[in-house]
Order: C-alpha cells, then sequence, then structure tokens
C-alpha cells in the first residue's frame, strides 16, 4: 500500500524533481527510488552474499545495489519500482523494520518535494514503536533514550525524562535521524533529539 502510493505520486515528477537532494545524505530523489527497488528485489541469502562481497561496508552494499536497479533515466527507474510494489522479498529481519524502511524514504522523498501525504497513524505507530524499542538500521533507540516522546494524533507514547511530542511521523522521522522533522516537535527535550541527529 505504501510503495503503491508513492509510486502514483513519483509519476508526477519532472527531470529536475527527480534529481533533487533527498533527506537521506548524499542520495537525489531517484537514488532513493532506487534504494527501495533494491530492497524489495532481494532475498535474505541474496542480502548476505551482497554484503559479504562488500566486506560488510553497508554504504559500499547500498549503493552497489542502487546502481544495479536505477534506470538510464527516471522513468526507468520508476517502472522498475512499480515491478515491486506488492513484493514480499526483504532482507534479514522483521516485517516492522522493512515497513519502517519505506516509510522513511517515502518521507526522505515527500519532504523535499512538498507532497503532503502521510500514512495511516496505526502504520506509522508500528514503526515508532518498533524504533523506539531497538537499533536496528537506524540508531533510533539511543537517540530516544533518556526522553518522553508522544504522539500528538495517536496512541504512541513511551520512555521517561523531557518531552518530545509530535504528530506520529514526525517522532518517526526525527526517531530515524532526520533533523528536518524536528522542527515539527515541541517540548523541552527536542533539543537533546535533534543534537543526537547527523548533521548531514
Amino acid at each position: 500500500m505504501e510503495r503503491a502510493a508513492l509510486a502514483e505520486e513519483l509519476a508526477s515528477l519532472t527531470d529536475v524533481q527527480w534529481a533533487l537532494p533527498s533527506l537521506c545524505g548524499r542520495w537525489v530523489i531517484e537514488d532513493v527510488v532506487a534504494h527501495l527497488t533494491a530492497a524489495a528485489s532481494v532475498g535474505p541469502g541474496r542480502w548476505l552474499a551482497s554484503v559479504i562481497s562488500a566486506r560488510f561496508d553497508f554504504d559500499r552494499h547500498n549503493d552497489r545495489r542502487l546502481a544495479e536497479h536505477r534506470g538510464s533515466r527516471p522513468a526507468e527507474t520508476l517502472e522498475r519500482f512499480r515491478r515491486v510494489v506488492t513484493s514480499t522479498r526483504s532482507a534479514p529481519g522483521p516485517t516492522v523494520a522493512w515497513l519502517g524502511e519505506i516509510v522513511v524514504h517515502s518521507h526522505d522523498i515527500r519532504r523535499p518535494l512538498g507532497m503532503p501525504r502521510t500514512p495511516p497513524v496505526e502504520v506509522v505507530t508500528e514503526v515508532a514503536r518498533f524504533y523506539v524499542r531497538r537499533n536496528f538500521a537506524v540508531p533510533s533507540r539511543t537517540r530516544a533514550e533518556g526522553l518522553r516522546i508522544e504522539a500528538t494524533d495517536g496512541p504512541f507514547a513511551a520512555g521517561a525524562g523531557p518531552l518530545v511530542s509530535g504528530t506520529t511521523l514526525a517522532l518517526t522521522m526525527a526517531m530515524a535521524g532526520r533533523r528536518a522533522y524536528c522542527e515539527d516537535l515541541t517540548g523541552p527535550g527536542v533539543s537533546t533529539l535533534l543534537a543526537r541527529c547527523p548533521t548531514s
């Protein structure tokens, strides 16, 4: 459902928009889409083989897989993404971690482009609860440690300490290290959370 919604939105992008910086470090919008295609195209065995061949350098592993799934032009990259919209393949790990992958990376794309869609709060709540309990692909639990995190639009709440409040999506994105979403949060703990997010 989340992949399908993103694919529909991407269909209206211009070539200039595809080349805009995303919220995901050095990747532009098209890179993030190719990364999402890669994530939905590899099972545990092939993922492990790729990681081993990259000598456990996950940036190198991700760059290789991204290059494999990025097209020669944005329309081709989008078509490749459309082919995996219903894929159930993933690297090893809990299903909710890969749900988090699509939620976070979708908004790495949507925020710079000014796309307003927010996933259903129950979907994002599931990811937020996972992130606050466990460091997996991102050190989300470490970022939330010692803080009281409370959603203003749903049931998510966790931790003890200085308060950080905001939408479930903004809290989730901040725990994933996206500094831009700290602007949407309030409370005395926001400065601590912001300091724990990478600057680039």
